[in-house]
């Protein structure tokens, strides 16, 4: 699968065809696409074959997908590592569909068991750096899902150690993603300083790929909001917006695979939040609303509390009741943490709004209560 991601890749980055172009032109969901060019997921067949077509492979690119299992799994460190990556896929595909509340403890079984090795000695020296580097990735995971399930203090203890482990083994892609994942966590808490100052340290950094420097632009542009500076915020957005638009590199980390535009429009939205211009937020969620991925999973969850939020801020009281009740139906299916604390604070605003009618109150607090059971 690796070798085959980074053909493609490469054979992208020659033709100067983006991966959103790739995705037109074959009519492929542009979110699959990545995630297969990117070694997240097996490419189907049929795509190989339409990825050779357009990049003129030949069949060197269908040659290289084989639907064939490996008869037998080695023992020890490599059995130790292919199961840190097979697992940190399926939790990672589980949490985005239901949330990351049931899998976050597995996740962290899986990093700590592999920590516990590593503190223990056990890992033969020929096999440390490799299983340094899947450890730390490992670390990553089970910090993305335990923020999901709004476990903060356990989510940055988890996201430090990463870093930890990726700076001893080396892996600069890896050291990259923990820092933007602290910068994450800031914003989420209310930080705007501290993820100010881890994404103006990745941007400072020489030749840093393409997706990297749009992510620090992102997070630099939700930390400007949450200070009130609308300009340099919209300025930073800009700028990750017009990275979207660049032919994929080949020196773009593999886990950069779920940054597209839409990506950008979520968050452009939720700046505008933070700067009171809700109504220009509106439309800029609901259009994120349309491209996502998964209309029924956390992200469609996260995405329509916003609205929410939005539409309450306008007082569009409506269009808030309609958006509720979409977020009862998802509430239901995915369990976030982190979802659910956001949703509790914008349903506490609803209710002490002094103009709201009576019958969204109820509805709000019918759904606070949901939430408490």
């Amino acid at each position: 699968m690796d070798d085959f991601a980074a053909h493609v890749r490469a054979a992208l980055a020659e033709r100067g065809i983006s991966l959103r172009g790739a995705a037109r032109v074959l009519n492929y969901d542009v979110s699959y696409l990545s995630r297969v060019v990117n070694g997240k997921q097996l490419p189907s067949p049929r795509l190989a074959e339409a990825l050779d077509q357009l990049l003129g492979g030949e069949g060197s690119l269908a040659s290289l997908v084989t639907a064939k299992e490996p008869s037998e799994h080695p023992g020890g460190a490599c059995s130790d590592i292919a199961y840190m990556k097979a697992s940190a896929t399926h939790l990672l595909q589980h949490a985005e569909r239901y949330g990351g509340d049931t899998v976050a403890p597995a996740a962290v079984q899986v990093w700590q068991a592999a920590q516990g090795k590593l503190e223990a000695g056990s890992i033969p020296e020929k096999d440390r750096t490799g299983f340094l580097a899947a450890a730390a990735e490992s670390a990553e995971v089970a910090g993305w899902l335990l923020f999901d399930a709004a476990q903060w203090d356990a989510a940055r203890t988890a996201f430090l150690e990463s870093h930890m482990l990726a700076r001893h083994a080396g892996d600069r892609s890896m050291q990259w993603f923990a820092l933007d994942m602290l910068a994450m966590l800031d914003i989420e808490r209310g930080r705007p300083g501290e993820a100010l100052r881890i994404a103006d340290e990745l941007l400072g950094r020489r030749r840093v790929p393409p997706r990297i420097a749009l992510l620090a632009e992102v997070r630099r542009g939700r930390a400007l909001a949450q200070t009130g500076d609308r300009h340099r915020t919209l300025t930073a957005l800009d700028a990750a917006r017009g990275r979207v638009e660049e032919s994929l590199s080949p020196r773009d980390p593999g886990w950069t695979w779920w940054v597209d535009d839409n990506e950008v429009r979520w968050h452009r939205g939720a700046a505008l939040l933070d700067l009171g211009a809700a109504d220009q937020a509106t439309s800029t969620i609901q259009n994120a609303i349309e491209h996502v991925t998964i209309p029924d999973g956390r992200g469609a969850l996260h995405l329509r509390i916003g609205l929410l939020s939005a539409f309450k801020d306008e007082k569009a009281w409506r269009e808030a009741e309609a958006e509720l009740e979409s977020i009862a139906s998802l509430l239901r299916v995915v369990g976030s943490g982190r979802n659910r604390s956001i949703l509790r604070k914008v349903l506490r605003t609803i209710e002490r709004e002094p103009q709201v009618p009576t019958w969204l109150s109820i509805l709000a607090k019918d759904t606070a209560a949901t939430l408490a059971a």
